[in-house]
């Protein structure tokens, strides 16, 4: 058996603080490492120690070997824990672990490598025997080749990355009249993501499932499946709703799906945690998509229904302990599903956000569980996912876990980036996730995949108007001398108008907020009229009770968090038409991040929907779109140049005829 100490988690955010725990409970000691961008992440104070391997971009830090490895030496430590993402599949950081001495929790580099290869692990599972999806594998990734293969699957066909995951060089065609420039901007985005642009064709499911086997395997041969996850709701090819067990699932059939996983593992002598993905059809039959050779996202859920600690088990098979129990020991109990919630806005096609995190609020109570990698007063970075936390509920029932999970969402308050929540709230609150019917084309056909949102209505706005006017009269009284609290609001022509404009995405409002004699107010628009009580710290408007989380005002935003909604408002002084910029011809940065291409020049013609170019963020690509028609008159960046949200990028000269 080989001991270790001393533990380095080379990942950062909630599964860097998430294996801390675990480590520290078994008496190991800690180490993170972190980036300038990350110093005040919560993964950095809580490690026994903290070293900084650079700036804020990826390549140059956490996917940095040689820095991951000098920190591991300067920290003394014996062991690496790779977490999810970064490193944690890359072959060439497990060899290079090894020769420095240094105890890899995981696989052997071996089985990185080739299940980090979809198509040299789907031609290990076909000579496995596991069930595959039919497509084409092979070496030849010439686009008429390609396209040849794609035309005998047949259509609707998967682009697929061969090296990489998480929806990234992905892409579903249609026909073939689209096939060659699906192929270019798969082949694009994963060379861009994994440093390699080969891929692999698979024919389209149907309406499948996406569902995953937990397996587990020691140094001793011992390999055992621990159930099944659901993880069908997706956004993109991104997972957003995952669970276990799965709503369909059966004794028989997951007996044959454990099996195959078994089976998968040990055709590459496999050891540690992985997970063997499947897409489940209609017809209950199942075919092997991909094997994560990592601890994943969603492993909380398996933890939930089973009572085991996967962070624990890998650490102590790292060290040669056999696994202790056998698969007739695993048992699933009760129901466990877990939400992502995610740094991006709904409203706005889920672009990533960034900023400072002004209110941080987790929620707690019965059977749910918060894997969190933030604190209150952290500035978000355009250098990395989007991830923020991870809510999970577990239930006797897959209902109650459902409500349990609605329930805590509502209390969950996050102000500062925007974020998903309400989204999620929609998920789980859908008639066809709550029948558990939901298949990988639920979000597209429920959702839709261009945004999600609604523009605030009289009664929000009512609220942000009362809000604000508190904000404004309690500092206005707090600077006062010798007022009496029964004069507030109240002037010598009688109670006082207070007039504000408020504005959301889509409209302006402009409100008056009055007093009245017993506390209450009166906020009006042209239209409408609502009365606001406040009394015994119970919020009503026209009545009704609202149940505020939270409100915040900074800068020019007022912030409101209920049980059922989140949004903001901005306080403006002067009317403005939310087409203003567009109609100016200004195209703007939507979010920080890095401009990979500029596709356009002075002089060029557009019209709306023109492609203007290529944002990255968070790791995902962004097209640029012309709103207007019109003639490029500046071209204010230049192609590989970091931007701000709000920049200027291009100035459009309108064409009005």
């Amino acid at each position: 058996m080989i001991k270790f100490s001393t533990l380095l988690v080379a990942n950062r955010g909630e599964i860097a603080l998430r294996i801390m725990r675990t480590a520290r409970e078994i008496g190991l000691k800690t180490v993170a490492v972190y980036t300038r961008a990350d110093k005040c992440a919560p993964h950095v104070a809580f490690a026994d120690r903290s070293i900084c391997i650079g700036e804020g971009p990826v390549g140059e830090s956490y996917l940095s070997i040689p820095r991951i490895l000098a920190a591991a030496k300067e920290a003394k430590a014996d062991a690496i824990h790779p977490g999810y993402g970064f490193l944690s599949e890359n072959a060439d950081f497990v060899v290079a672990c090894e020769k420095a001495g240094l105890v890899f929790i995981g696989p052997t580099a071996e089985a990185v490598a080739l299940m980090g290869n979809k198509a040299a692990a789907k031609r290990r599972m076909i000579a496995a025997g596991v069930p595959c999806v039919p497509g084409y594998q092979g070496p030849e990734q010439t686009t008429p080749t390609l396209f040849e293969r794609a035309s005998q699957i047949g259509y609707p066909v998967m682009i697929k990355a061969a090296a990489g995951g998480g929806g990234r060089g992905m892409r579903l065609v249609a026909t073939a009249a689209d096939f060659d420039d699906a192929l270019q901007s798969a082949k694009s985005e994963a060379l861009k993501a994994f440093g390699s642009d080969e891929v692999i064709l698979e024919r389209a499911i149907s309406g499948p499932r996406h569902v995953e086997i937990q397996v587990f395997a020691d140094q001793h041969g011992n390999v055992v499946y621990m159930g099944e996850r659901d993880c069908s709701v997706q956004r993109r090819h991104q997972k957003v709703v995952e669970e276990s067990p799965c709503p369909v699932m059966t004794l028989a059939l997951r007996s044959q799906m454990g099996s195959a996983a078994v089976e998968a593992a040990k055709a590459i002598s496999y050891q540690g945690a992985g997970t063997v993905e499947f897409l489940l059809d209609v017809n209950n039959d199942f075919y092997f998509l991909e094997m994560n050779t990592r601890l994943q996202v969603e492993h909380p859920v398996t933890e939930m229904v089973t009572g085991l600690d996967l962070v624990a088990l890998q650490l102590n098979v790292a060290q040669g302990e056999p696994l202790g129990f056998e698969q007739k020991d695993i048992a699933l109990t009760g129901h466990a599903i877990e939400v992502r919630l995610y740094a991006e806005d709904p409203a706005r096609g889920f672009l990533p956000s960034t900023g400072k995190i002004e209110i941080w609020q987790p929620p707690g109570g019965p059977g749910i569980r918060v894997d969190s990698g933030i604190v209150q007063g952290q500035e978000l970075s355009a250098h990395y996912d989007p991830l923020l936390a991870k809510i999970i509920a577990h239930g006797a029932t897959r209902e109650q876990a459902r409500k349990r999970l609605k329930a805590a969402l509502g209390e969950l308050v996050l102000f500062g980036p925007t974020c998903n929540r309400d989204f999620l709230r929609s998920v789980l609150g859908s008639p066809v996730f709550a029948s558990g019917q939901a298949t990988t084309a639920f979000i597209a056909e429920e959702f839709g995949e261009t945004g999600f949102g609604e523009p605030c209505n009289f009664e929000e706005i009512t609220l942000a108007a009362a809000m604000l006017y508190k904000v404004f009269y309690d500092r206005a009284y707090n600077f006062s001398a010798m007022a009496n609290p029964r004069l507030r609001g109240f002037g010598s022509p009688g109670f006082l108008l207070s007039r504000m404009t408020l504005a959301d995405e889509s409209a302006i409002w402009p409100v008056t907020v009055r007093t009245q004699r017993n506390g209450d107010l009166v906020v009006r628009s042209a239209e409408n009229e609502a009365l606001v009580s406040m009394s015994q710290e119970v919020l009503r408007v026209n009545g009704q009770r609202i149940d505020l989380k939270a409100s915040h005002y900074n800068g020019d935003r007022m912030f409101i968090a209920t049980s059922n909604r989140s949004f903001f408002v901005r306080h403006v002084k002067a009317s403005a038409s939310r087409h203003a910029a567009a109609d100016s011809g200004r195209v703007t940065a939507p979010m920080h991040g890095n401009l990979l291409k500029i596709l356009v020049a002075q002089g060029d013609l557009v019209s709306p929907g023109t492609k203007l170019g290529i944002l990255e963020a968070m790791k995902m690509q962004h097209e640029l779109l012309a709103e207007i028609k019109g003639t490029v008159v500046a071209v204010l960046a230049e192609s590989g140049s970091q931007v701000q949200t709000g920049q200027v990028l291009i100035e459009i000269e309108k064409d009005d005829r």
